[in-house]
């Protein structure tokens, strides 16, 4: 894959973009987990809960929304007010306090008021004449007609109701405005209005609406800046004890002096060939472990004491310069393989893939300067396996590795078959990143 036109494009990231981008992330996904596990994420999910539950919108609905008028008690209140304002409604309530009419009616229960009817009677007293009058009277003809009325009746009935503290307190509770804000719910509602508002809770859904990238997938467990040997022991890490750690490959032209030839300074891990005579043991395939001379140093440096994992993403800033082949990756401490290469420089070209047999694959990278620090890296998950160089993905295939930890491998070798001379492999930093799925 030539990634000349990707960077001169734009289409990938300069390594110098794409760190600060990685940084940029970084302090994105730590602030994110902050307040994943902050109490006011998780009052604001709890509150968020109540307040958009069924229950709680249909009586916020019901308490801010509704009309006093389109109440039980407004409703009785505006019926109370229509009866109270019926003319002859309100006609026999003037009677019931009309002093002449109340005089009637108390005549009504007496023996004379059967006189009322006679003239001769009526002639000898004017009181029987008056009454006479009002009994025929369109007053107390309408005091009758109400009387019995149905009207009345449910005039009555809702003074008796409205007059009970409780229809009192209902009603004031329904006239005023302010109803909803005078709730317990209405400060729940608040408060979850006030955590929606704030810078964080926004951040941190923001980022979940846009997907954050991998470092959102991944947590952090391993950060190498390279400024000492810690993390790094020599040889191959092999899980064998029987073999010889610091052994080199007859095949190729180098001795492995054990960590001799690997400086850690001005923050980064160099291994260096060198063209120094020393003698050391090569692995010959026919005569077995062979002692001999060899015209070039260098080394072989591993992670297995400090460090191993399975899946996840792991990221190394790498270069080289110089004679030799330089490769930095991923190895299960087997003699065999697999190795899982993100940075492998033959002298001649890139390549990043997969060494194993019948499922090895790998991919040649060009356009990129060897001289040059890119960001390599590895996605591993139980699905596939994906590299990268900065932010461009240059290959996937499904995963085929065993279901083991790997660490890294660093190693910088000569083989014999091409010409000596003296390079260097660079590493600024590793960092590896464990899914959030384990």
């Amino acid at each position: 894959m030539n990634l000349f036109t990707a960077r001169l494009t734009g289409k990938m990231l300069s390594t110098e973009q794409f760190e600060k981008t990685i940084s940029e992330m970084q302090e994105r996904v730590k602030r994110w987990r902050q307040i994943e596990q902050s109490p006011e994420l998780a009052e604001y999910k709890s509150l968020k809960e109540k307040v958009e539950s069924p229950e709680f919108q249909e009586k916020r609905n019901k308490l801010a929304k509704t009309k006093y008028k389109d109440t039980d008690e407004g409703r009785k209140t505006a019926l109370y007010q229509r009866l109270s304002g019926n003319l002859r409604i309100r006609g026999y309530k003037h009677a019931l306090e009309n002093e002449t009419v109340k005089a009637f009616l108390a005549f009504k229960e007496t023996e004379d008021y059967s006189k009322i009817n006679d003239a001769a009677e009526r002639r000898k007293s004017s009181e029987l004449r008056m009454y006479s009058l009002i009994a025929r009277s369109a007053y107390y003809k309408n005091y009758q007609r109400v009387l019995n009325s149905p009207e009345l009746k449910q005039l009555q009935e809702l003074e008796a109701e409205m007059a009970t503290d409780d229809f009192k307190q209902r009603n004031a509770f329904w006239q005023d405005e302010k109803r909803w804000e005078k709730t317990e719910e209405y400060k729940i509602e608040q408060r979850f209005n006030e955590l929606a508002g704030s810078p964080d809770i926004k951040f941190y859904y923001k980022q979940r609406a846009e997907k954050i990238d991998w470092a959102e997938l991944f947590r952090p467990a391993f950060n190498d800046d390279m400024s000492s040997s810690k993390n790094w022991k020599p040889g191959f890490g092999f899980d064998n004890a029987a073999l010889k750690d610091g052994f080199t490959y007859a095949s190729q032209q180098q001795a492995y002096t054990g960590g001799k030839n690997t400086f850690f300074a001005e923050g980064r891990m160099d291994i260096e060939t060198r063209s120094e005579k020393r003698k050391g043991v090569a692995w010959d395939e026919k005569k077995g472990f062979v002692e001999r001379e060899f015209a070039y140093t260098s080394d072989v440096m591993n992670t297995k004491e400090a460090f191993s994992q399975e899946e996840g993403l792991f990221v190394a800033k790498v270069r080289s310069q110089g004679a030799g082949h330089h490769f930095f990756g991923l190895s299960n401490g087997k003699t065999g393989n697999p190795l899982v290469e993100l940075y492998y420089y033959d002298g001649n070209k890139h390549t990043m893939g997969l060494i194993d047999g019948k499922n090895s694959k790998t991919v040649d990278i060009t356009g990129v300067l060897r001289s040059m620090y890119h960001i390599y890296s590895i996605r591993w998950t139980k699905a596939e396996l994906i590299w990268y160089v900065n932010d461009m993905e240059v290959l996937r295939m499904p995963n085929t590795l065993p279901h083991e930890k790997m660490f890294m491998l660093a190693e910088s070798f000569l083989p014999s078959n091409e010409k000596g001379g003296e390079g260097k492999l660079k590493v600024q930093w590793a960092r590896v990143y464990k899914s959030v799925e384990d």
